[in-house]
């Protein structure tokens, strides 16, 4: 009886522990893993075994992160799990298309988090907490091209964030969106303090949003001083484009002087 009662506090109860099955995934693919579902010292019912996609993102105007689920997938429903047994539950989770990137070419990107959580709910028990698996999400053929062509005309990649909240004006699914920073070329150096890129990609297109950070001069012959202006393009991703000229095209047009104090 004694160790029921220490089951239903976690101790002596069932246990999970995820894998990732694939080294790699890809915004709009499936993610294949597997959950270890270990059973405790007692058979114990199990209302429920899933797994929760979650990224890690910075709250608006607030000096935190949280950790928001953007998809998820029940395993198993009702079921019980007999005293020392190990089932191997399979997973196949799809990744929505708007999945922020979390590593370009093998490399990770400083300050993007995605992972998976396995979760377990134990009938009349309090579960242990399960650490979410990190997982390596590579851009698609598109949106390499973009962040190609941004360091074939001279943009360093500096950092990248996932925020929440949405974009103005664009097509956006999740609850939150990631921005991939890059400092300006030695052209626009003088210009720009930031330039962002945000993917926005559905199963039909794939939309790029670039956000330029300006200086501003604060009269018209001093120099540039410290507040910024905010530039916004949005573009769909079509074949035989020129990505370089199109970027930095677009790129010189917002360099232009507007008044004064631009």
């Amino acid at each position: 009886m004694f160790q029921k009662v220490l089951a239903t506090f976690g101790s002596g109860g069932a246990k999970i522990d995820a894998r990732l099955l694939d080294r790699t995934a890809a915004p709009g693919r499936p993610l294949h893993g597997e959950v270890l579902l270990l059973g405790g010292e007692v058979d114990q019912e199990i209302n429920a075994l899933g797994v929760t996609l979650l990224a890690r993102v910075q709250v608006p105007g607030e000096d935190k992160t949280e950790d928001l689920p953007f998809g998820a997938q029940q395993l198993v429903g009702r079921e019980t799990i007999r005293a020392g047994q190990q089932v191997r539950v399979p997973f196949e989770i799809p990744l929505p298309w708007e999945t922020p990137v979390t590593s370009v070419f093998g490399k990770p990107l400083a300050g993007t988090a995605v992972g998976v959580r396995a979760e377990l709910d134990l009938a009349a028990a309090v579960s242990d907490p399960f650490d979410a698996d990190a997982v390596a999400i590579e851009p698609l053929p598109a949106q390499k091209r973009v962040l190609d062509a941004l360091g074939r005309i001279g943009f360093v990649y500096h950092e990248a964030i996932l925020e929440q909240g949405r974009i103005n004006g664009a097509n956006q699914q999740l609850a939150f969106f990631q921005e991939i920073r890059f400092a300006p070329s030695p052209r626009f150096a003088s210009v720009f303090s930031q330039v962002a890129v945000t993917f926005l990609t559905s199963s039909e297109r794939t939309d790029v949003v670039l956000e330029v950070t300006k200086r501003v001069r604060v009269s018209k012959t001093g120099g540039f001083g410290g507040r910024g202006q905010e530039f916004l393009g949005l573009f769909t991703m079509k074949p035989d484009v020129n990505w370089e000229k199109q970027l930095d095209d677009w790129f010189d047009q917002v360099a232009r002087p507007r008044g004064i104090f631009d």
